[in-house]
């Protein structure tokens, strides 16, 4: 489904599929795994303290932010993404927002258009103040401290 590559991630539970010719318009709130083929116009929350997996395949698209403990994206994303534990920018990955992310894996081709902070514990809420966050500006410009 990505390139030939299996991803190295995956969660236990039930799959929702979000098939090519489907629209779905509000935001999905889940647990399990969620494959996004169609387009989603509104925001994938995963419920908090448990796993779970969004995958957006080549042909989906996501209008709306992503906030999921893992994310796999190899479709196009318009919003900010928030993974917690991985995310796996795939080579026809698109991101049209700010990432906010523990661990990244980004093939070559991917594409990210906003910028990328780390985050430590989970907490992704991008307040440049807290100790440990990295300030956007930071990042894009190399000048970041090493923590």
């Amino acid at each position: 489904m990505l390139g030939g590559r299996k991803s190295s991630f995956s969660v236990t539970g039930a799959t929702t599929l979000i098939s090519r010719e489907t629209v779905v318009v509000g935001d999905l709130h889940f647990t399990g795994n969620l494959d996004i083929e169609g387009l989603v116009q509104g925001n994938i929350i995963a419920k908090d303290g448990k796993d779970a997996l969004v995958r957006v395949v080549d042909k989906g698209c996501v209008e709306g932010e992503i906030r999921s403990p893992c994310v796999l994206i190899n479709g196009q994303v318009k919003g900010d993404v928030h993974s917690s534990q991985h995310l796996e920018l795939a080579a026809r990955g698109r991101v049209q927002g700010n990432v906010f992310y523990t661990l990244l894996e980004m093939a070559a081709g991917s594409e990210v258009n906003g910028s990328l902070t780390h985050v430590i514990d989970g907490d992704d809420s991008g307040d440049k103040d807290k100790p440990g966050a990295v300030a956007p500006e930071l990042v894009e410009s190399g000048q970041r401290d090493s923590p």
